[in-house]
């Protein structure tokens, strides 16, 4: 609410675009990412993108363009990836399992095995992680975005940004240390 007061104060206030399609082609890559960024996999992906323009298409003639659209798009965005993993949970689905079908040739089985091992316990990790503090994660440590970028992103003071990237990597080593425990007791018995 605050930068959207200080946008309108400094006339930042941005135009809407022309139609639903220009607000496609100016922001689906930012959509698209972010869904991914709070844990929708490749399979489900098309659909959650579908349903937040749903909800767009619904919404945007009550949007306030004094307010960033991104911050608006990414809260559609963290509503319809909570509601898709809600449903998922309810259904006893593992969430969007994918299988790389082309095995890196310059590589042996064992190198392979255990990167995709690695790759498992990452998803694994993150999936279980909070998701609001999985999207600012994901947001820093992966796509190595600077926090005051994140903050502006997703409309909270950098602040935010920090405490939370704080909170998630507390929740990260915890998981992670769960998960190798887990794995410890599995490979004793």
């Amino acid at each position: 609410m605050e930068q959207c007061l200080h946008a309108e104060a400094i006339g930042g206030a941005r135009q809407p675009p022309s139609d639903l399609v220009a607000l496609h082609a100016e922001h689906g890559g930012f959509i698209w990412a972010t869904l991914q960024r709070f844990g929708i996999h490749q399979p489900d992906l098309e659909d959650a993108f579908q349903d937040v323009f749903i909800v767009v298409q619904r919404r945007l003639s009550s949007f306030d363009w004094a307010c960033p659209i991104t911050t608006w798009l990414f809260a559609i965005c963290r509503r319809v990836a909570a509601a898709h993993r809600r449903r998922a949970h309810t259904r006893r689905e593992r969430l969007g399992e994918v299988v790389d079908d082309v095995p890196d040739s310059g590589r042996g089985p064992e190198e392979l095995t255990s990167q995709e091992q690695a790759k498992l316990q990452l998803e694994g990790i993150l999936e279980a992680m909070d998701i609001d503090r999985r999207a600012v994660f994901v947001m820093f440590e992966i796509e190595e975005m600077p926090c005051s970028e994140i903050a502006t992103l997703i409309g909270v003071p950098v602040g935010t940004v920090y405490s939370r990237l704080h909170a998630a990597r507390k929740e990260f080593a915890m998981l992670l240390k769960k998960n190798q425990a887990e794995q410890a007791r599995r490979g004793g018995t």
